[in-house]
């Protein structure tokens, strides 16, 4: 069987996390960076995978993948190892919540405005707008409540293993926690800091560390 392709610049947070889990199933797979600030994301090869022109595109054996969702999902399932997914209804109705609030809520007010205020608006030799910071910490502040109640006495989301959900949650946190904000943030959150310093520690956090440029 043919090696996965993974296509998408390895800073997108939904890359990452169809990295991760392919580095947890200890599945080898070929890197095709895709260069969205060039605009190659917007162009006929890329289109050919996601028409809309959205990362991560993922292709295995003749199969064709897009929505991070969908890709990691179909990891779980094809390659053999650990599963990512808990057993019960519970578990995976706790992985789906967590999963379901990031991209619904989540991903918006950290990364699109949190983050992007301060980390790639600096990279890009811009000032960060501390109104949109401002405005975006109550919704971000009630996302991360949310975590701590889904995750509540827990090692994982979903149950006593890692899920898809922790590695969906862990780039957006990799960004968020090098923001001058987090320490405010997660201060009221023990347990979910206690997950992000387990995450965090994975070996397939180690191996899917973003580049820039």
């Amino acid at each position: 069987m043919a090696q996965p392709t993974v296509h998408g610049p390895s800073y997108s947070t939904y890359v990452r996390t169809v990295r991760l889990a392919l580095a947890e199933k200890a599945v080898a797979y070929d890197f095709h960076h895709v260069g969205m600030l060039q605009g190659e994301h917007q162009q006929p090869p890329f289109l050919a995978l996601n028409p809309y022109g959205k990362v991560p595109a993922f292709t295995h054996d003749g199969l064709t993948l897009y929505e991070t969702n969908v890709v990691t999902r179909y990891i779980d399932r094809a390659f053999p190892g650990t599963a990512l997914q808990p057993s019960d209804a519970r578990g995976l109705a706790s992985m789906d919540q967590a999963i379901s609030i990031t991209d619904t809520f989540g991903y918006g007010c950290i990364v699109g405005k949190l983050v992007w205020q301060r980390m790639v608006v600096p990279m890009m030799n811009g000032t960060p707008d501390d109104k949109l910071v401002a405005e975006a910490l109550p919704m971000i502040r009630l996302t991360l409540g949310e975590y701590e109640r889904i995750l509540g006495d827990h090692a994982w989301f979903g149950g006593a293993h890692l899920s898809l959900a922790d590695l969906h949650l862990a780039p957006v946190f990799a960004y968020m926690t090098g923001t001058a904000e987090s320490g405010e943030l997660m201060a009221k959150h023990p347990k979910l800091s206690a997950w992000w310093a387990r995450m965090a520690a994975r070996a397939s956090m180690a191996a899917t560390q973003p580049q820039f440029g």
